[in-house]
Protein backbone atom coordinates (compact mmCIF):
# COMPACT_ATOMS: atom_id res chain seq x y z
CA UNK A 1 0.00 0.00 0.00
CA UNK A 2 2.73 2.15 0.63
CA UNK A 3 4.20 1.85 -2.41
CA UNK A 4 1.04 2.59 -4.19
CA UNK A 5 0.26 5.72 -2.11
CA UNK A 6 3.99 7.21 -2.94
CA UNK A 7 3.57 6.54 -6.55
CA UNK A 8 -0.06 7.97 -6.76
CA UNK A 9 1.81 11.14 -4.29
CA UNK A 10 4.41 11.62 -7.05
CA UNK A 11 1.83 11.42 -9.69
CA UNK A 12 0.06 14.02 -8.01
CA UNK A 13 2.73 16.21 -7.18
CA UNK A 14 3.52 16.69 -11.22
CA UNK A 15 6.85 14.49 -9.93
CA UNK A 16 5.51 11.31 -12.89
CA UNK A 17 4.06 12.38 -15.89
CA UNK A 18 1.23 10.38 -18.16
CA UNK A 19 3.21 7.81 -19.82
CA UNK A 20 6.48 8.33 -18.35
CA UNK A 21 8.41 5.22 -17.22
CA UNK A 22 7.85 4.40 -13.30
CA UNK A 23 11.22 2.75 -11.05
CA UNK A 24 10.58 -1.19 -11.24
CA UNK A 25 9.62 -3.57 -8.71
CA UNK A 26 13.50 -4.42 -8.13
CA UNK A 27 14.10 -0.51 -7.75
CA UNK A 28 11.56 0.03 -5.43
CA UNK A 29 12.60 -3.02 -3.46
CA UNK A 30 16.12 -1.51 -3.22
CA UNK A 31 15.24 1.85 -2.28
CA UNK A 32 12.87 0.79 0.52
CA UNK A 33 14.38 -2.20 1.47
CA UNK A 34 11.59 -4.55 0.77
CA UNK A 35 11.15 -7.48 -0.76
CA UNK A 36 10.51 -7.45 -4.36
CA UNK A 37 7.26 -9.47 -4.16
CA UNK A 38 6.02 -6.79 -1.73
CA UNK A 39 7.19 -3.85 -3.85
CA UNK A 40 5.22 -6.01 -6.79
CA UNK A 41 1.95 -5.74 -5.03
CA UNK A 42 2.06 -2.71 -4.57
CA UNK A 43 2.47 -1.77 -8.40
CA UNK A 44 0.33 -4.60 -9.32
CA UNK A 45 -2.61 -2.97 -7.36
CA UNK A 46 -2.13 0.25 -9.57
CA UNK A 47 -2.43 -1.73 -12.95
CA UNK A 48 -5.84 -2.68 -11.67
CA UNK A 49 -6.87 0.18 -11.03
CA UNK A 50 -6.08 1.74 -14.69
CA UNK A 51 -3.02 4.13 -13.04
CA UNK A 52 -0.14 1.93 -14.18
CA UNK A 53 0.51 -0.29 -17.30
CA UNK A 54 3.17 -2.58 -18.82
CA UNK A 55 4.77 -2.51 -21.60
CA UNK A 56 6.05 -5.65 -22.28
CA UNK A 57 10.01 -5.84 -22.06
CA UNK A 58 10.13 -2.48 -21.47
CA UNK A 59 8.42 -1.69 -18.17
CA UNK A 60 6.00 0.10 -15.98
CA UNK A 61 4.27 3.73 -17.05
CA UNK A 62 2.02 5.63 -15.68
CA UNK A 63 -1.32 5.35 -17.46
CA UNK A 64 -2.67 8.35 -19.80
CA UNK A 65 -5.80 9.79 -17.84
CA UNK A 66 -4.18 8.39 -14.92
CA UNK A 67 -3.92 12.05 -13.07
CA UNK A 68 -7.74 13.03 -13.94
CA UNK A 69 -8.43 9.32 -11.83
CA UNK A 70 -6.25 9.96 -8.97
CA UNK A 71 -7.74 13.25 -8.15
CA UNK A 72 -11.31 11.81 -8.40
CA UNK A 73 -10.43 8.89 -6.06
CA UNK A 74 -8.75 11.43 -3.42
CA UNK A 75 -11.28 14.06 -3.27
CA UNK A 76 -14.22 11.41 -3.28
CA UNK A 77 -11.45 10.01 -0.31
CA UNK A 78 -11.33 13.26 1.24
CA UNK A 79 -15.27 13.56 1.60
CA UNK A 80 -15.80 10.47 3.02
CA UNK A 81 -12.83 10.91 5.46
CA UNK A 82 -13.13 14.10 6.51
CA UNK A 83 -16.48 15.90 5.50
CA UNK A 84 -18.77 13.44 6.94
CA UNK A 85 -16.95 13.14 9.76
CA UNK A 86 -16.95 17.22 9.95
CA UNK A 87 -20.60 16.98 9.53
CA UNK A 88 -21.49 14.47 11.91
CA UNK A 89 -19.22 16.01 14.72
CA UNK A 90 -20.99 19.50 13.86
CA UNK A 91 -24.20 17.89 14.17
CA UNK A 92 -23.26 16.67 17.22
CA UNK A 93 -22.09 19.81 18.93
CA UNK A 94 -25.57 21.92 17.39
CA UNK A 95 -23.02 23.57 14.75
CA UNK A 96 -25.19 24.81 12.31
CA UNK A 97 -23.76 24.87 8.15
CA UNK A 98 -23.51 28.54 8.72
CA UNK A 99 -21.49 28.72 11.67
CA UNK A 100 -19.47 25.94 9.82
CA UNK A 101 -19.11 28.12 6.70
CA UNK A 102 -17.60 30.72 8.78
CA UNK A 103 -15.07 28.62 10.76
CA UNK A 104 -14.06 27.11 7.73
CA UNK A 105 -13.64 30.72 6.17
CA UNK A 106 -11.68 31.74 9.71
CA UNK A 107 -9.25 28.74 9.39
CA UNK A 108 -8.64 29.50 5.89
CA UNK A 109 -7.93 32.57 6.47
CA UNK A 110 -5.15 31.44 9.25
CA UNK A 111 -3.48 29.46 6.69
Amino acid sequence: MQIAERIEDDIIAGRLTEESPVPSKNQFASFYQINPATAAKGVTLLVERGILYKKRGIGMFVASGALDILIEQRKEKFFEQYVITLLREAGKLGITVDQLTEMLARGAKQE
